[in-house]
């Protein structure tokens, strides 16, 4: 069920993008298109790279949007401390320049000051033990690639972490089939195949991404997934900031909503609930945007392989000078 802040948020995120809702009666005007055997069409590529922070700045308190001056200030700030940063070259430690990024250049067009849309004040509610947890394995970190991100490892980013915004490769494409829905992850190379027919879950299954079940609420794809095991992160990425590194548990459950708004654009959420991590529930909402010339390329995951093989050896080296 959704809660009253995030069922105005929705009506927010609609008035943005649609020329011509009625608030008053809920309908939208923009005629969504079906696919062949009747299924909103959902298909394409699209993209939702943005300065968007996962949570809202403790700075900015109780602000969940920003005004047209604020946004534009952002972004002229972060174009000039990039450009500043490109004279620099490459870093010593062999970190890339801006070149290889594609994190986008504006915040969401919503002005939304965090993708957190529940609890109201943009952040996620973590239990005490499992910020304990990131930071344990982020401290033992080169003891062994048990304790890096299923990312480094390349693996997968997860579910729903797949669909959050990171450094590059932001992009998704979606395509549908009689009694289905893929989403293909440009990051890592994923390929979600989500089942519409009902089908009971496994009893004994247990993945990294979960075991997903789709089904339509109108115009709304509606994806519930459960059965994961609890060696995933939530996230994976920089861009997530605290969250990073925040574990799950078996106990996950992920319900996401992709609504089709406008020929431009899909309203995304994904509501996380799981006791062992969090206090509460909580819910990330952003558009996704079509970008018909991007150009999905294969993504070979072999820098993480050989990195966490300098990394460990690395680790081992300076133990041994340390004797």
């Amino acid at each position: 069920m959704k809660t009253p802040a995030l069922r105005v948020f929705g009506l927010i995120v609609l008035l943005a993008f649609l020329n011509g809702p009625d608030p008053l009666n809920g309908q939208v005007k923009w005629p969504a298109p079906k696919t062949a055997d009747g299924q909103p069409d959902l298909q394409g590529i699209w993209t939702n790279a943005t300065l968007t922070p996962l949570e809202r700045p403790a700075s900015l308190k109780d602000k969940a949007f920003l005004t047209e001056e604020e946004a534009a200030a952002i972004e002229k700030r972060t174009a000039e401390n990039r450009a500043a940063t490109d004279k620099m070259g490459s870093l010593a430690s062999g970190s890339y320049n801006r070149a290889w990024y594609d994190d986008g250049t504006k915040v969401l067009a919503t002005r939304q000051t965090s993708l957190v849309v529940d609890p109201p004040d943009g952040r996620v509610p973590v239990k005490a033990s499992a910020e304990a947890r990131r930071d344990d394995y982020a401290a033992r970190n080169d003891n062994s690639y048990e304790f890096m991100s299923p990312w480094d490892r390349c693996i997968t980013r997860g579910v729903p972490g797949s669909m959050f915004p990171a450094g590059y490769n932001n992009a998704y494409q979606i395509i549908q089939t009689p009694g289905y829905v893929t989403i293909h992850y440009e990051m890592i190379h994923d390929a979600r195949i989500i089942p519409l027919d009902n089908r009971p879950r496994s009893a004994r299954m247990q993945t990294w991404m979960g075991e997903p079940r789709g089904r339509w609420d109108g115009d709304t794809l509606v994806v519930e997934t459960t059965n994961y095991h609890n060696k995933g992160w939530i996230t994976t990425s920089a861009a997530s900031g605290r969250i990073k590194g925040i574990p799950h548990s078996d106990t996950l459950r992920v319900t996401e909503r992709f609504t089709r708004v406008s020929k431009d654009v899909i309203t995304y959420s994904a509501t996380i609930e799981d006791p062992e991590i969090y206090t509460r529930p909580w819910t990330i909402s952003f558009p996704l945007t079509a970008d018909p010339d991007y150009r999905i390329f294969e993504y070979a995951c072999h820098e993480g392989n050989y990195a966490i093989q300098n990394i460990l050896s690395g680790a081992r080296e300076t133990e041994k000078q340390k004797k």
